[in-house]
C-alpha cells in the first residue's frame, strides 16, 4: 500500500503523492509547517524502524527492554506529528479567516484585530508543538543509534536528520508569526523556548552523526 499522509482540512489519510501534490500547488496551505511536521513524523517512524530491528535480538538483549520503550514513544510521536500536519494548515486557516473579518466600525475592527492576534499565537503554538515533539523523537534516536541494531545506524541517523529539519522548520514559523503578535510577554517566552530547543537538538543531532560515519 502506498505511503499516506493527512488531508490538511478534513485530517483524512491520502496517498503521499496527493500530499506532494498539495504542496507543490499555488494554496498557502498544506505549506512548510505541514511538511516540518511530516520530516518529523519521517523521523519518529525511522527511530520505530531501528527498535523494530533490535528488539528480540540476543545480541540486543542487555537493551530490549529500553528499546521496547524507544519503540511506544517513537509510535505515539509518530502519531503526534503525522497529526499536527493537518493541524499546522488549520491553523494558518484561522489566521486567514481573522483577516477577513469585517473591518468599517470602529467595534468590526477592534473585533477583528483580537481575532488576529489570537489566530496568530494559535499558528504560533502549533510549529511550537512540532518543535517539541521533533526534539522529543531526537532524544529516542540517539538511544536507538547507540544502543539499538548497528546494521540500522544510517536509517537512524537519516531519522535524526529529518527531526532536526522539522524542528528548524517548525522554528521559522515560530518566528515569522512572532513578529505579527503584540503580547510582548507570548513573544519573549516563545523566542526563549524556540533557541533553547535549537540548541539542544543541535547538540543531540552532533553526537548522533558520529554513530553512521
Amino acid at each position: 500500500m502506498p505511503p499516506r499522509a493527512y488531508n490538511d482540512a478534513m485530517n483524512t489519510p491520502l496517498h503521499l503523492s496527493t500530499f506532494v501534490d498539495q504542496l507543490a500547488s499555488g494554496e498557502p496551505t498544506p505549506g512548510g509547517g505541514s511538511a516540518a511536521a511530516l520530516a518529523g513524523a519521517l523521523g519518529a517512524a525511522l527511530a520505530a524502524m531501528v527498535a523494530n530491528l533490535t528488539v528480540g535480538r540476543k545480541r540486543y538483549v542487555d537493551v530490549d527492554a529500553q528499546m521496547q520503550a524507544v519503540l511506544a514513544q517513537s509510535e505515539a510521536l509518530r502519531s503526534q506529528l503525522t497529526s499536527l500536519v493537518a493541524e499546522d494548515a488549520q491553523a494558518f486557516e484561522q489566521v486567514r479567516l481573522a483577516y477577513r473579518l469585517p473591518k468599517e466600525s470602529a467595534a468590526e475592527q477592534a473585533q477583528r484585530q483580537a481575532a488576529i492576534q489570537a489566530a496568530m499565537q494559535g499558528a504560533s503554538l502549533t510549529p511550537l508543538q512540532t518543535m517539541r515533539a521533533c526534539l522529543a523523537v531526537l532524544h529516542l534516536l540517539e538511544q536507538a543509534v547507540t544502543l539499538g541494531n548497528v546494521n540500522a545506524a544510517t536509517d537512524g541517523t537519516v531519522g535524526a536528520l529529518l527531526a532536526q529539519a522539522g524542528l528548524r522548520g517548525g522554528a521559522l514559523n515560530v518566528r515569522v508569526n512572532l513578529g505579527s503578535i503584540e503580547d510582548p510577554a507570548f513573544v519573549a517566552a516563545s523566542e526563549q523556548e524556540v533557541a533553547g530547543l535549537l540548541a539542544e537538538a543541535d547538540a543531540i543531532v552532533g553526537r548522533i552523526m558520529p554513530a553512521a560515519q
